[in-house]
C-alpha cells in the first residue's frame, strides 16, 4: 500500500471515529509504527489533522475533506473503467455538467473524443483538462476556491445553475451507502451538488467501490434521486444487489 493510499484510509478513519491511535494504524496496515508516525506528520503539516500523544485528532475548526493528492493517484484503474462507461452515456452535441472530484476527471478525460460538447463544472482541475480540447466549449462557475480540492463554492458558484440545464449531470461521491443514499465529508459542497443534480435532466453517480458501504457527514441525494451509478467491478455481486437496477458495475481493463 502506498503511502497516499494508507493516509486516505487514516483520514477516512479520522471521519468516522474522531481519533485515531497510532498503534493501532500501526496493526490495520501491518507497518513498523514509525511508518505511522511519518504518515501521521505529513498530515499534520498538510493541516488535516492535530498529533497527540499516541496518534491524531482532527484539527480544531477545521473541515475535512481528502486532499485531490491523496485522491489523485488510488483506484486508477477503477476509475478508467467507470469513466469508460460513463461516455457511454454521452452523445455528440449534449451538454454535460462534471462535478468535482478524481473520478470526473477521469471521465472528463473519457469524454475528449466526443463532438461538439458543452462542459460545465466547478473543478479547475477538469477546467484546465477541457480548455486544451478544440471544439469543446467550456462553461466555469465562479466561486471561492476550496482548499486543497481545487473546487469552486459559494453563493456565485450556486447561482449559476439557476440559468442553465444539462443533458447529463455526473456527480461524484465521498460515500455511497443503500440507506443514508450519496453523502459528502463536508456540507460547503451539498448545496452545489443538489444545484447540479436539479439542472441535469439525467444524473449519473461515479464512484469506485471503495466509497459504497460508508456514509459521511452531509447528505447529497437518496439513491432513488439519481438515475444511474457507475462503480467497478470490484464490487461483490451480493452488495451491489443493495443498490437495485441502477447501480452498474464497470469491467476493468487489464
Amino acid at each position: 500500500m502506498t503511502s497516499s493510499t494508507r493516509q486516505r484510509e487514516i483520514l477516512h478513519q479520522l471521519l468516522a471515529d474522531g481519533y485515531v491511535e497510532a498503534k493501532a494504524l500501526a496493526d490495520r496496515f501491518e507497518v513498523d509504527a514509525s511508518t505511522i508516525r511519518r504518515d501521521l506528520d505529513a498530515l499534520a503539516r498538510a493541516g488535516h489533522v492535530q498529533r497527540t500523544h499516541g496518534g491524531a485528532r482532527p484539527t480544531p475548526g477545521a473541515v475535512i475533506e481528502l486532499p485531490y493528492a491523496l485522491k489523485r493517484d488510488t483506484q486508477l484503474a477503477e476509475k478508467a473503467a467507470i469513466a469508460r462507461a460513463a461516455a457511454d452515456h454521452v452523445r455528440d452535441g449534449d451538454t454535460v455538467i462534471l462535478d468535482s472530484g478524481s473520478t470526473t476527471y477521469a471521465v472528463a478525460q473519457a469524454l475528449r473524443h466526443r463532438e461538439g460538447l458543452t462542459v460545465i463544472t466547478n473543478d479547475l482541475r477538469i477546467c484546465k483538462f477541457v480548455a486544451t480540447i478544440p471544439g469543446m466549449r467550456l462553461l466555469v462557475t465562479g466561486g471561492e476556491l476550496l482548499d486543497s480540492v481545487f473546487t469552486l463554492i459559494g453563493e456565485h458558484a450556486l447561482r449559476f445553475f439557476d440559468d442553465y440545464t444539462a443533458d447529463v449531470t455526473f456527480l461524484g461521491a465521498d460515500a455511497v451507502d443503500p440507506r443514508a443514499g450519496i453523502t459528502n465529508t463536508n456540507t460547503l459542497e451539498v448545496p452545489i451538488k443538489r444545484a447540479m443534480i436539479a439542472a441535469g435532466q439525467r444524473t449519473v453517480v461515479v464512484a469506485d467501490s471503495t466509497k459504497f458501504g460508508r456514509r459521511t457527514l452531509a447528505k447529497i441525494a437518496a439513491i432513488d434521486e439519481v438515475d444511474t451509478i457507475l462503480t467497478d467491478a470490484e464490487m461483490p455481486e451480493d452488495v451491489a444487489a443493495d443498490y437495485g437496477p441502477r447501480l452498474t458495475r464497470c469491467p476493468i481493463e487489464a
